[in-house]
């Protein structure tokens, strides 16, 4: 098992920046892919950025592209996501997760996940 808590949420105005945190425990952190994901009401959870056991290999949404830095630090089992220029269509909540399997945008890739920290931003 692993459990994953999120941190770092909050209201913002545009073109601001948030950094969210994510902390692990269990089984072994270090071996897994992790992701990001966002839920805004009313639509489906969706592809922010992963990165890879290592950090060699992220990738992001187009969305997040430019703006969204995913990285991590496995001797804190913690991963982050550095959301600069952030716009209002950015709020939702955010989740991360992690997932036995390789480096994948899919949420039903991933096995286990956060609680998830809440992202406004206003305009």
């Amino acid at each position: 098992q692993v459990q994953l808590v999120e941190s770092g949420g909050g209201s913002v105005q545009a073109g601001g920046s948030l950094r969210l945190s994510c902390a692990a425990s269990g089984r072994s952190f270090r071996s897994l892919p992790m992701g990001w994901f966002r839920q805004a009401p009313g639509k489906e959870r969706d592809f922010v950025a992963i990165i890879s056991w290592a950090g060699s290999i992220t990738r992001y949404a187009d969305s997040a592209k430019g703006r969204f830095t995913i990285s991590r630090d496995n001797n804190k089992n913690t991963i982050y996501l550095q959301m600069n220029n952030l716009k209002p269509e950015d709020t939702a909540v955010y989740y991360c997760a992690a997932t036995l399997g390789g480096v994948r945008s899919t949420p039903n890739d991933y096995q286990y996940w956060g609680q998830g920290t809440q992202v406004t931003v206003s305009s």
